[in-house]
């Protein structure tokens, strides 16, 4: 029986890093070392038991680095690999977990291909004693060439997990269990035997979005704004200034903007500025209260603010029209 062919797509980050040593666990940045996608596959050879493996050369970057320009790259390679290569089962992209969930996030909104593309990285380099980048790098492949995996849209497997790119968080600094889905917890496991599902994502989801980015050079400017006890407005006071077309609100849960935060929210609405409502808190549901109607800001639902931004950006590439906007908060 021949196995499925999958390709792997290298973006650098710590699955694709060496320190100095197997103990070096921190500071391996420091090192300048990443590999590309044919060296991390050649260093975990343990993928092609399970799948025919194409990898391809992307970038080596921390993805701190990882924004726009990336993404649309992304986005136009992936869709060309699955014209390019018929055969493929599925996709896997390597990446560093600092802004993974916002790459897998956009990539959710924005590909138009009807084939699992599953994001990994990794906790510790690869050079490190007891690294987890063999065995996520493993379990991603065995995900995306899964049948099961199609149509639940762009996934993230870190730690034998499988969670949906639209709810997964990073949640700790350094420990393995680092991702997580507040609220509604894993669709699945990669466990030994069997890649196990027991739910699925109901939000709409790659391939089923209106949104292409293939002719767009930038994304419009959208910013946050995080509340504290004493926040005074300063911040949303200089993204007005510099010219942002939205602004989410990370407030207080279960939804709100400190008392110094709320005129100059109001403000930017009145210039014709999007203001959308996330919290802080991590999890849960923000909901239109009496004060953000009268103000006109709008609700992220339980979006968290970094997922919340990349909405509204795609979605100002179409349309400022708050009912638009709230219907698309709503259906993704």
């Amino acid at each position: 029986m021949s196995k499925p062919h999958v390709a792997i797509i290298g973006t650098g980050g710590t699955i694709a890093s060496l320190g100095t040593g197997p103990l070096d666990l921190q500071d391996y940045g420091a090192n300048e070392t990443m590999m590309h996608a044919d060296e991390l596959v050649a260093r975990f050879p343990a993928v092609h038991d399970v799948a025919e493996i194409l990898p391809v050369r992307f970038e080596a970057i921390p993805s701190p680095n990882v924004f726009f320009r990336e993404w649309k790259a992304l986005v136009l390679r992936i869709e060309a690999l699955v014209h390019a290569h018929p055969t493929l089962a599925g996709i896997v992209v390597t990446h560093g977990t600092a802004t993974l969930e916002e790459t897998a996030y956009f990539l959710n909104l924005t590909l138009h291909v009807d084939l699992p593309v599953v994001l990994v990285g990794s906790q510790r380099p690869a050079s490190a004693l007891s690294t987890d980048a063999g065995m996520n790098l493993f379990n991603a492949v065995r995900t995306a060439a899964a049948p099961a995996s199609r149509g639940l849209g762009v996934l993230v497997v870190l730690n034998d997990e499988i969670h949906a790119a639209r709810e997964v968080t990073k949640t700790s600094t350094y420990r393995l269990h680092t991702f997580r889905t507040p609220d509604f917890g894993v669709l699945g496991h990669t466990d030994g035997d069997a890649i196990a599902y027991y739910r699925r994502p109901i939000r709409r989801r790659a391939p089923d979005t209106e949104f292409d980015i293939r002719t767009l050079e930038v994304l419009p400017r959208v910013d946050i704004a995080y509340a504290y006890a004493g926040s005074d407005g300063t911040a949303v006071r200089a993204f007005i200034a510099a010219g942002a077309q939205g602004i989410v609100s990370a407030g207080f849960a279960p939804g709100f903007c400190g008392p110094g935060d709320l005129e100059p929210l109001a403000e930017a609405v009145r210039q014709g500025i999007l203001v959308v409502q996330s919290t802080r808190a991590g999890s849960g549901r923000t909901f239109q209260n009496t004060r953000l109607a009268r103000h006109g800001v709008l609700i992220a639902d339980n979006l968290n603010p970094q997922k919340a931004r990349l909405l509204l950006a795609l979605g100002l590439t179409l349309t400022r029209e708050p009912a638009e906007i709230t219907r698309m908060f709503t259906e993704y």
